[in-house]
């Protein structure tokens, strides 16, 4: 009997990690599907308002100036963590070779220029030696990592079109409801946005660099944090990247449902002839009864939450196991992130609470499916969902009692926000106490 039952112990232990691949097979496959079918559908949308698609706007990219070359080179870094050093030496060369020749070609024809196309090529031309030269884990660590880079620049053309249809589909935004909410933090945007003029050019450059450049910060901690891809032969099952394309994907889903267009649009110079008063960031109004207002279709809706304090908070959170540079550097993103978002009137304060709790409600479900949930995990992403949730419903519809009691109300606001941050570090200390499973290196593959 002992001898049978360790029989079917031992079919039940190897059945397990098949099982598991299969699922993981269909579950990607899923994810797969799903994706390809709404940048399809994101496309067929921005036809509909007679704008480029993410599909046809990427497609472009390969032979016209691309919008943001810089991005492509970071997208390349990130595929090249599958890479040996001489592959990664062979592929920089390689896409600078090919920006080189494009510019030669269109300083000969008198056209634009600019570069990125060299590092979307040799993307590419990764993705066709996966499929036509590798075999096995070969070729599955190399699309991954050609997967990771184009993500990326996916998804930035996606939320470019994203934000054209928020501005095409929502003709009234919620400003009104949002600074009213605001006052219970004391209108912050006013307070910083005047710091910033006063510290003069230099301090708003300084910024205005940091707020530009925070996807090809977050592509440097990702580097840093897969920098042993090629060595181990497989990913991490969490990683910074994940947490942005989620944040990416989920956010401009809420721009849908809670439009607003910022101070420095609604109450600012930058909103032209739809601004209420040219008063940022000289003179907060004060609102007694707020309302719905009409917008352009040109402005996007994309303050509710902060999305650029999301991804600053997720770089912050990824970097605290890196080296001291890299962990003052992510502390430096988090602060200045958070004072250009304020500075330039493009957010409220309400919004940056909302961030928060957006980024660490988001964390917490990919560390858990990652981890398997437990009770901890459970608790915490429906902690940040319900203080989310009640953030919202609060700036919209208790918007004047916030601002008719700031005392009540502001506190209330960031110990919301306070108690998402405390619950997250006991969750992911107890997390961090329990052993992680040793990960089996794979062998190394050769790109040429």
């Amino acid at each position: 009997m002992r001898a049978i039952s360790r029989y079917f112990s031992r079919i039940g232990s190897e059945a397990a990690p098949a099982a598991r691949r299969q699922r993981r097979v269909l579950l990607w496959t899923a994810v797969t599907v799903v994706g390809l079918g709404f940048l399809v559908a994101l496309e067929l949308a921005a036809r509909n308002y007679d704008l480029p698609g993410p599909i046809v706007h990427q497609a472009r990219e390969a032979i016209f100036v691309p919008a943001s070359g810089h991005l492509l080179y970071a997208s390349m870094a990130l595929m090249m963590v599958v890479l040996t050093w001489r592959q990664r030496f062979i592929a920089v060369g390689a896409a600078v070779g090919i920006d080189i020749a494009f510019a030669l070609v269109r300083w000969a024809a008198d056209a634009e220029q600019g570069y990125g196309n060299g590092p979307l090529w040799v993307i590419l031309g990764c993705a066709v030696i996966a499929v036509t030269h590798r075999k096995g884990p070969e070729r599955v660590l190399l699309l991954k990592g050609v997967a990771l880079g184009l993500l990326l620049v996916a998804g930035r053309k996606t939320g470019d079109t994203w934000l054209l249809i928020t501005s095409k589909t929502r003709p009234e935004v919620l400003d009104q409801y949002v600074l009213t909410a605001d006052q219970a933090l004391g209108n912050p945007s006013w307070l910083v946005g005047r710091m910033v003029d006063a510290t003069g050019p230099v301090g708003a450059h300084v910024l205005d660099w940091v707020y530009v450049k925070l996807a090809v910060a977050a592509v440097v901690f990702a580097v840093y944090q897969l920098r042993n891809v090629a060595a181990e032969g497989r990913f991490p099952g969490h990683h910074l990247v994940r947490t942005f394309l989620v944040i990416g994907l989920l956010g401009p889903g809420i721009y849908m449902i809670f439009p607003v267009v910022g101070p420095i649009f609604a109450y600012g110079v930058d909103g032209g002839q739809w601004a209420v008063a040219d008063l940022w960031p000289n003179t907060a109004p004060e609102i007694t009864a707020p309302q719905l207002m009409p917008f352009d279709e040109i402005t996007p809706r994309n303050c509710m939450p902060s999305l650029h304090t999301a991804w600053a908070v997720a770089i912050f959170i990824h970097s605290r196991k890196a080296p001291r540079l890299l962990r003052l550097a992510g502390t430096f993103w988090l602060i200045a992130t958070l004072a250009a978002t304020l500075g330039f009137g493009y957010h409220y304060g309400v919004d940056l609470v909302a961030g928060v709790v957006f980024t660490l409600t988001i964390e917490a479900a990919l560390r858990s499916l990652d981890r398997g949930w437990d009770r901890a995990g459970v608790l915490l992403v429906v902690h940040g969902a319900v203080v989310f949730t009640a953030l919202l419903l609060s700036y919209r519809f208790l918007s004047m009692e916030m601002a008719d009691y700031p005392w009540v109300f502001g506190p209330l606001v960031i110990l919301s926000m306070i108690s998402v941050i405390h619950l997250y570090m006991r969750t992911a200390k107890k997390w961090e106490a329990e052993p992680a499973p040793a990960r089996q290196p794979k062998k190394q593959f050769e790109l040429v």
